[in-house]
């Protein structure tokens, strides 16, 4: 694989776009023009970050290294955010994705209680590029069965796991959507680099009400996880409440084309520690 740096270093160019908040409830709040540029110094050993918002002095970062809560994959999607779930204390993290000549990066938020508390959808062109822009999602974008891939990196740098995905979204007469998914065996290559890895499919099937735009997968009560239908074709998935002692993850869609998605997870174990990052790419058939 690439290393880290050499991910990171993907996304160089000078990216235009907005930034767009939303309450916990998909109501969009305000749009902000934007502008970032990533550029490479010294031979590219130090990226220099400047973005720029309308009404809102600069921000410039330098970089010389990555990681703490940053990981790349190796097309320069990434994911930034907090390394450990506390107790009264803010927690959220940002899923990006990289595709061609266009960035879509997606923020959550949630405040000192744990509860969900906003979220920021941000989409980028490179400067000059066509801006290509998808639809808002809808549900019957999801419907079908979808096959892909994924691959899972881990904060410790452990070998990556690749393994087969299939999902299924479908609705029931009284309109509830049924989701099932079902993950394949670790690849060979991988599994050969650990002591333990899953031998055999796991499936994984959850039902949700629809309302609107909000997708609310609410069969427990106290782990209710909640689906944001968003523009450019883009899906947040956030519980409603983040809870210690309890594994959690975040999730951002993409759907790329009609047929085409991309889907990442940033994954916590029980002890709030943040522990991998997951890029699945998949196909409707």
């Amino acid at each position: 694989m690439k290393s880290q740096w050499e991910g990171f270093l993907q996304n160089l160019g000078v990216w235009e776009g907005s930034f767009t908040n939303f309450s916990p409830e998909g109501t969009l709040l305000n749009d902000t023009p934007s502008r970032l540029s990533l550029e490479g110094l010294n031979n590219n050993q130090t990226v220099r970050l400047t973005l720029s918002r309308s009404g809102k002095d600069d921000v410039i970062r330098e970089f010389r290294s990555v990681g703490g809560g940053l990981l790349f994959f190796e097309n320069g999607s990434f994911s930034e955010g907090l390394i450990q779930l506390g107790s009264f204390s803010e927690f959220g993290g940002e899923l990006a994705f990289v595709h061609e000549n266009r960035r879509l990066r997606l923020v959550q938020l949630f405040d000192k209680n744990g509860h969900l508390n906003g979220l920021t959808l941000i989409r980028e062109h490179l400067a000059g590029t066509p801006v290509a822009e998808r639809p808002s999602l809808q549900i019957n974008d999801l419907l079908g069965e979808w096959r892909g891939q994924a691959m899972t990196i881990y904060r410790d740098l452990r070998p990556p796991d690749i393994y087969s995905t299939t999902l299924k979204i479908q609705l029931d007469d009284a309109g509830r959507l049924i989701q099932s998914t079902s993950f394949g065996d670790v690849s060979r290559q991988a599994a050969s680099l650990r002591e333990a890895t899953p031998t055999r499919l796991r499936t994984i099937t959850s039902t949700a009400t629809i309302k609107g735009s909000i997708v609310l997968f609410d069969q427990d009560p106290e782990k209710q996880v909640q689906v944001l239908l968003l523009p450019d074709g883009a899906s947040a998935t956030s519980p409603l409440k983040v809870q210690l002692r309890q594994p959690l993850f975040l999730e951002a869609g993409w759907l790329i084309q009609p047929n085409l998605r991309q889907r990442m997870i940033r994954s916590y174990n029980d002890k709030g520690e943040w522990v991998s990052l997951t890029l699945v790419t998949e196909e409707r058939v």
